[in-house]
């Protein structure tokens, strides 16, 4: 089976809301890239709670494949001079996410110059780290979904993919939790979502202790003709920063980009052999790693 696409298109540049437009934490909406198609408000074949069910079901599925693959991301937050349009602080790193001998997960850093953000009056936050290593891969699976309220919306076309098309929203914020807030593109033939539109919330809006984040779109891409793996991120918007005791309030225009690229399949093999033929079983690696099978199905022995 072929690998299936969603074309990316960079997005121009945001201008700022007038002032009277945002809320404490406010800032620019990212507007939808070229290749979405119109919304139709026709419902799908089957119950909506069944489309919910099945593609949070098979999103469980993506996301125990995805741990059973090694990437490379490369992370770009710029804060950009409205006057000049010119990059005026940068955090940059690229890192390999592969498996340390003992097969658990680590981040390789391969790449990382040290950061100018604070000449852009910013630096990075926990937080901000949290988005770029997890949260930009938002997920809805059984796990989480009670967490949240989801809204049939409709379907859309984005490029050649058909997509059911859903509003998510968290039901309740709990402290020191962040959520994503936004709208969902989920494939209508391998229910996964291919495109997530929106932002974490809450942001922190104490005087003092702001922090504040872009909305963010993310793009997936069909990888070995099964699984819609992130490819490629996007965050950018003007973020408001309120003036306080010894600080004046300011307007910082960020932008995030984040790739994330080389998708390999990880395993390990063992040959066994016996008078010089391989009697490993079936021919396969004895303890080979594979990831489940597309369609929820565990691989059969």
């Amino acid at each position: 089976m072929g690998s299936r696409w969603v074309t990316i298109v960079l997005l121009g540049a945001l201008s700022a809301l007038p002032a009277g437009a945002r809320g404490q934490d406010s800032f620019t909406p990212m507007p939808l890239d070229q290749g979405f198609g119109p919304l139709s408000f026709t419902q799908p074949a089957i119950p909506v709670a069944k489309v919910i069910a099945d593609f949070t079901q098979q999103e469980s599925v993506y996301r125990e494949a995805l741990q059973h693959y090694t990437y490379q991301r490369t992370a770009r937050v710029d804060t950009i001079n409205d006057d000049t349009h010119k990059v005026s602080g940068e955090y940059y790193e690229v890192d390999d996410v592969t498996f340390r001998p003992d097969g658990g997960r680590w981040e390789k850093v391969v790449y990382a110059p040290p950061s100018t953000l604070d000449n852009g009056g910013i630096m990075m936050s926990e937080s901000d780290f949290q988005d770029i290593q997890h949260n930009y891969q938002f997920v809805l699976t059984p796990d989480n979904i009670g967490e949240y309220d989801v809204k049939y919306v409709g379907k859309q076309r984005i490029d050649q993919v058909d997509c059911y098309v859903f509003d998510v929203t968290p039901k309740e914020i709990e402290k020191r939790k962040r959520y994503f807030k936004g709208r969902i593109w989920v494939d209508t033939d391998a229910l996964e979502i291919v495109v997530s539109d929106g932002w974490m919330v809450p942001d922190d809006t104490k005087p003092g202790h702001q922090d504040l984040h872009p909305p963010f779109m993310t793009w997936r891409q069909q990888i070995d003709g099964h699984y819609w793996f992130p490819v490629y991120s996007i965050g950018e918007g003007m973020l408001h920063f309120t003036g306080g005791s010894g600080y004046m309030a300011e307007d910082v225009h960020i932008r995030e980009v984040v790739k994330y690229t080389d998708y390999k399949r990880f395993g390990t093999s063992t040959t066994i052999l016996y008078n010089g033929q391989d009697i490993t079983k079936n021919g396969q690696p004895a303890n080979s790693q594979q990831p489940p099978a597309s369609g929820g199905q565990q691989p059969q022995p």
